[in-house]
C-alpha cells in the first residue's frame, strides 16, 4: 500500500488553488502543482469539499470516497501536491465509475496510475 503525505497547511492548499493546474471536470475535478522543495519522494495529497455542496455528512461522505479511490488507484506521484475537489456528483455515483475517471484525470495530469 503507497502512503501519501497529507497537505496540512491552509497556506500550502491555497497555493495549490492559486497556482496549480487544472484537470478533469465534473466529479473528476483535481489541482496538479510541482513543488519547488523536495521533501523526500512521497507526494502530498488533500480532499476538499466546499461548504455549498452539502451538509457535514454529505462532505465527508464525499472525502472519504475521494480518499478511498485514491488508495485504490495506488499511486504514487513524488514531488507533486496534488488536491482532489469534490462537487455535487462525488457522494452518489458508482465508485467504479469514480475510480475510472480519477484514473484517467490523473493520466492527464502526466501522473501515471498502476
Amino acid at each position: 500500500m503507497i502512503v501519501l503525505e497529507t497537505i496540512k497547511s491552509s497556506a500550502d492548499i491555497t497555493r495549490v488553488f492559486s497556482q496549480g493546474k487544472r484537470f478533469g471536470r465534473g466529479s473528476n475535478m483535481l489541482l496538479v502543482l510541482e513543488r519547488e522543495e523536495q521533501h523526500g519522494s512521497i507526494g502530498r495529497v488533500a480532499f476538499v469539499a466546499g461548504k455549498k455542496l452539502g451538509n457535514a455528512v454529505w462532505r465527508n461522505r464525499a472525502k472519504r470516497r475521494m480518499r478511498a479511490a485514491c488508495q485504490q488507484l495506488q499511486m504514487e506521484w513524488p514531488g507533486y501536491d496534488v488536491v482532489f475537489i469534490a462537487n455535487r456528483h462525488t457522494a452518489d455515483l458508482d465508485f467504479a465509475k469514480l475510480v475510472d475517471g480519477y484514473r484517467k484525470t490523473l493520466g492527464q495530469a502526466g501522473l501515471k496510475a498502476e
